[in-house]
């Protein structure tokens, strides 16, 4: 089994390596044999499930930022 690591940027994207099958709403979604892809967190991509970069342009902080009692880092 291969080893899949997915991590949280910074106010930005999830960030996943390895081999994955990607699925939205249960149709599976071509991830070009790519090993690493970033995959939308604030929910604002026209790429949708991919990270297109919109998240910088409307400010996005994610939950540490703006709820300093979460636990995400």
């Amino acid at each position: 089994m291969s080893t899949v690591k997915i991590t949280a940027l910074k106010n930005g994207p999830y960030k996943v390596e390895g081999s994955i099958q990607l699925l939205h709403d249960t149709a599976p979604v071509d991830t070009l044999g790519k090993d690493t892809v970033f995959l939308c967190r604030c929910g604002a991509s026209s790429k949708k499930p991919f990270c297109d970069g919109t998240h910088s342009k409307i400010g996005f902080q994610a939950a540490a930022s703006m709820v300093p009692e979460s636990k995400e880092d």
